[in-house]
């Protein structure tokens, strides 16, 4: 008669552990990353309205919405307010730990555009380039 072959109980119960350990190692790692792109697509897209915002300034217009500057709210990742030295998106369909976060792009005459987060985006989830 041959003998059985297959994997014991031990054996499958010391995979399931295994498997349990990188899942609690690897989930808030993906949530994290998850977090920081949304932040960072979201300041993709309202970067990428400062050529029309300036447009808007050199042609004597102020800035009053995201049409104004050629663009159009909400977006995949921004619901976009737009005041006359402001780009600001508050972020759309972000993870909990992001889901009130604004990012805002700041036009100084003098020092130019800057960047910066409200309290929610913290450290961890700051795109490069904003304080």
């Amino acid at each position: 008669m041959k003998g059985q072959k297959g994997f014991t109980l031990i054996e499958l119960l010391i995979v399931v552990a295994i498997i349990g350990i990188l899942a609690a190692i690897a989930i808030p790692a993906y949530s994290k990353y998850q977090a920081r792109a949304k932040a960072t697509a979201g300041l993709a897209e309202i970067s990428a309205l400062k050529t029309g915002f300036e447009d808007a300034l050199s042609s004597s217009v102020v800035p009053s919405t995201a049409a104004s500057i050629g663009g159009t709210s909400p977006t995949q990742n921004c619901t976009l307010t737009v005041t006359g030295t402001t780009i600001v998106c508050a972020l759309v369909g972000a993870p909990t730990v992001i889901s009130t976060g604004t990012i805002t792009l700041t036009r100084d005459a003098t020092t130019g555009w800057t960047c910066a987060t409200n309290a929610i985006i913290t450290a961890d989830y700051k795109p490069k380039g904003c304080s």
